[in-house]
């Protein structure tokens, strides 16, 4: 096991496009590098959040951490490579389509490890680590949350576009709606609608409005940036939304009932971590969820009625004992919804 001394203070760097040019190898110092994908680093979601596990496992251990911003998905492959040119002991991709930049790049590096979030590997190379997480669970709890506390009785879902990935949210957010309906004896609709966009939020906007107008008194969005647009149809129309990734409630404090989170951070500090003690991650892929605290709902929710918080609680818990799956696609949302009631 390779040992490392332990640099304080923690070197924290940003890394642009035009500036990131090659360092001085120095072993006795862990580096790791991030590629974000073109959300940025501070999209109060997804990539900011990966980010900021990356700071916090530099600020715990000493180790050098940066990170490359992209500004198109052309940038993905000469970022990665750029990560290898500082040294980097540990390269970071930030989501499913910087996978194959990433393996192309880690063929031409096979001494230096490499992970990526929201990926999983059929056959992992020796030298990559795929972290996934089961936003299915978190998306259940708040699409049961959303049907205990409609009033219409129709809700809605923005997602950004179809992808396996992406119905993780979308149908473990109706499976939670539908198990809310079945346990009050009441039929809710679910309003879907995709924007095709991580970043357009003008598009998210309006189908939220569309929505709003239709009826539907809360909204789910996955949409990473893309979602503030749904955030602000929800101020302006006086209705609800549920954020994503992060606790988005101070982007609207009285129009955020509680928000689906998926904790990167939490597991991008733990996969460094272990990295950096010398255990073997390569080949391996990581399944992060509500029983390892990297997905769930905040624990403060101002507009949410404890009693509906106490019931999400409960189904929290059951999930974790494995009492209740939920669903992760169409497929599996139809299982689910025809075996309630038996």
């Amino acid at each position: 096991m390779k040992k490392w001394k332990k640099v304080i203070p923690a070197v924290l760097t940003v890394c642009m496009l035009a500036g990131c040019g090659m360092a001085e190898k120095d072993d006795s110092v862990y580096r790791v590098s991030m590629v974000a994908g073109t959300g940025g680093i501070n999209d109060q979601s997804f990539n900011q959040l990966s980010w900021e596990g990356l700071q916090s496992f530099g600020e715990h251990t000493g180790a050098d951490v940066r990170v490359l911003e992209s500004k198109q998905a052309s940038d993905y492959l000469t970022n990665i490579d750029r990560a290898t040119d500082t040294y980097s002991d540990l390269v970071w991709a930030l989501g499913y389509s910087l996978a194959d930049p990433m393996l192309t790049i880690a063929k031409m590096n096979p001494d230096i490890n490499f992970a990526i979030v929201d990926y999983a590997f059929d056959d992992s190379p020796q030298n990559c680590t795929g972290v996934v997480f089961r936003a299915q669970e978190s998306s259940f709890l708040v699409g049961y949350i959303a049907g205990l506390t409609t009033k219409t009785d129709k809700v809605g879902y923005v997602g950004p576009m179809k992808s396996f990935l992406n119905d993780q949210f979308q149908y473990g957010y109706m499976g939670g709606v539908a198990y809310a309906g079945y346990v009050q004896g009441r039929e809710i609709e679910v309003h879907s609608q995709f924007t095709e966009s991580y970043s357009d939020a003008a598009k998210a906007k309006a189908i939220s409005n569309k929505m709003y107008s239709n009826g539907c008194d809360i909204i789910f969005h996955s949409a990473g940036g893309a979602g503030y647009g749904v955030i602000e149809s929800a101020k302006e129309n006086g209705k609800l939304v549920i954020g994503v990734d992060t606790d988005q409630s101070h982007l609207a404090p009285d129009n955020v009932l509680t928000s689906g989170m998926k904790n990167t951070n939490i597991a991008v500090e733990l996969v460094s971590t272990m990295a950096m003690n010398g255990e073997e991650i390569g080949g391996n892929t990581y399944s992060y969820g509500l029983k390892e605290g990297c997905v769930g709902i905040p624990e403060e929710n101002k507009i949410m009625d404890p009693a509906v918080y106490d019931q999400a609680m409960e189904l929290q818990q059951m999930i974790i004992d494995e009492e209740l799956t939920p669903p992760v696609s169409e497929e599996t949302y139809q299982a689910f919804v025809e075996g309630l009631g038996k």
